[in-house]
């Protein structure tokens, strides 16, 4: 039985690699207006899945200039990071999801895709990591809070410390220098979490602190499940830090998975993973601001108006109200970490965004596995992405990272999360800037709306 589930299992991985055809050239899919290709079905999608390898004496490639050293190892399924006010760094780790397969395809995707993952089990806490000398070695490395579930997206205001698990949005009181929490977290608000498909929570805090923005993904690729399964799903939400009420700020978003508020304008910005299984070049995944109100077209269309037909019954009023993205990172790159940069990080680096690409799964040329640095001109993306760490894939078709998570610290540095070979890295520019000053609820600006007072 055992080598029929090796022959069966060989052969259907097989075919998942080369039954899709459709053309694997990546088309120029940069910016605000991305080449979209026509749709293209097949049986199943193609399917490249990482080969996994340790780093040895390698270290991921940054840029002339600038120096990259990992600051942390053995960890459990890092996935974001938050830098504290005195430097400390919050790491969050945890392997959530508990979606029930649909189809034999998806028995099958799922086996070889968790290939190319980590094996080791999710941690389900926090951890925390102090250079107390500033001499770039953080030489304590100690367990913050632990018991939690899968958490993800982190948020700090004031002396309270926000947790965005996959089921709730939990907050522990935090005093500046501590290690340990001082006890149990409190629940803010339940999450969605039937079935979690997209079980990662993104997080962000408005800059007056007065709201919490949560990213809730769906739970399919295309409504597979049916639309039930769909409420409160694809949608951002905005959450009163302290009651806890919240309402949809914007739906439409298949799956936010980092969010990040603009430093002076105090607008929020999302990266989102969009759908798969219509050919390698289709649909980009993107960064955009977050209109409050907006519709983001999933999941009846893309990139504004291009309707997808898998989404049934169709409906054109909602697909003519789809608000076209901002940029696009190109498709399947699995965006999944997004922070504003600062001039602390060098000239070429000052103002734009870093994006954490985790790598795609299904086309036959990989892409992302890598950080990228998107410029900005006028506080709005002006230009291609500008590759900042790589090296995560190698050329020897092995891959000894995948980065998530993506972190500025304003004292000059960015701080990776890597999920597969469980490291946090520091890049740093060799001749440092003056640090920019960490943005607080009195400078930052605000993030508009208010919530539903019914809570809903």
């Amino acid at each position: 039985m055992k080598r029929l589930h090796v022959l069966a299992t060989a052969t259907l991985a097989a075919l998942l690699a080369g039954c899709s055809g459709g053309g694997n050239a990546p088309a120029e899919q940069y910016g605000a207006n991305p080449t979209l290709p026509a749709q293209h079905r097949g049986l199943l999608p193609d399917m490249v899945i990482a080969k996994p390898a340790a780093w040895g004496d390698r270290l991921p490639t940054v840029p002339q200039g600038y120096s990259i050293k990992a600051i942390a190892t053995d960890l459990r399924i890092p996935r974001q990071t938050l830098v504290l006010p005195n430097g400390d760094i919050l790491v969050a780790e945890g392997r959530g999801g508990s979606a029930p397969d649909l189809k034999p395809k998806d028995v099958i995707a799922g086996y070889i895709k968790a290939k190319g993952t980590s094996r080791v089990k999710g941690g389900n806490r926090l951890t925390l990591l102090r250079d107390a000398n500033g001499d770039g070695t953080y030489e304590t490395k100690t367990v913050f809070a632990e018991g939690l579930n899968a958490p993800y997206g982190l948020a700090l205001v004031g002396d309270m410390l926000y947790v965005a698990d996959q089921d709730a949005l939990v907050k522990f009181h935090y005093t500046v220098g501590q290690t340990h929490a001082d006890g149990p977290p409190v629940k803010v608000t339940e999450l969605p979490s039937a079935i979690n498909h997209h079980w990662t929570k993104a997080l962000a805090a408005s800059a007056d602190g007065r709201y919490l923005y949560v990213g809730i993904g769906s739970n399919s690729n295309i409504t597979e499940r049916g639309m039930t399964a769909e409420v409160d799903r694809a949608r951002i939400w905005q959450v009163d830090a302290q009651t806890g009420m919240h309402r949809a700020y914007a739906t439409g978003v298949r799956n936010p998975t980092a969010l990040a508020i603009q430093p002076g304008t105090g607008a929020l910005w999302a990266v989102v993973n969009e759908r798969d299984e219509i050919g390698p070049n289709l649909v980009p995944d993107y960064l955009t601001s977050i209109r409050d109100g907006g519709f983001y077209g999933w999941p009846w269309s893309y990139w504004g108006q291009h309707v997808d037909p898998r989404a049934q019954p169709q409906d054109p009023e909602k697909v003519a109200s789809a608000i076209v993205p901002d940029y696009s990172l190109g498709s399947h790159v699995a965006a999944l970490g997004v922070a504003f940069s600062s001039p602390a990080m060098g000239a070429k680096f000052a103002d734009g965004v870093f994006v954490g690409e985790h790598g795609s799964w299904n086309r036959a040329d990989p892409v992302g596995y890598k950080v990228v640095f998107v410029p900005f001109h006028d506080g709005h993306p002006a230009g291609n992405p500008v590759d900042f760490v790589t090296g995560f894939r190698g050329e020897d078709g092995l891959t000894r990272g995948r980065p998530v998570g993506v972190t500025v610290d304003p004292r000059g540095a960015l701080i990776v999360a890597d999920d597969l070979s469980n490291t946090v890295w520091r890049v740093t520019p060799n001749a440092p800037s003056a640090p920019a000053e960490p943005a607080t609820p009195a400078t930052a600006g605000v993030a508009p709306g208010s919530p539903d007072k019914s809570g809903n």
